[in-house]
């Protein structure tokens, strides 16, 4: 048995009726559209995560920053 109970040949006659119906330049062309869209998909993703992990990168270093003003206040304090 093949997914959800269809078999292998009902997947190629599926498969012939599809092909008769829209040629293959049609799906040829569905199929480039499809993965250009998922290849933006995947790309935006990436810069997304990237973005977000400047953005921690750079509320890490302001903390830092923060920290060394405020032990270099100190130590003038204490002079």
């Amino acid at each position: 048995m093949g997914i959800g109970g269809i078999g292998i040949w009902q997947l190629l006659i599926i498969l012939l009726i599809v092909v008769m119906l829209f040629g293959t330049k049609k799906l040829r062309n569905l199929g480039s559209d499809l993965g250009g869209a998922l290849k933006g998909f995947k790309t935006a993703m990436k810069d997304d995560k990237g973005e977000a992990e400047d953005e921690e990168e750079d509320e890490n270093s302001e903390d830092t920053a923060g920290q060394t003003i405020d032990a270099t206040a100190e130590k003038v304090e204490k002079e």
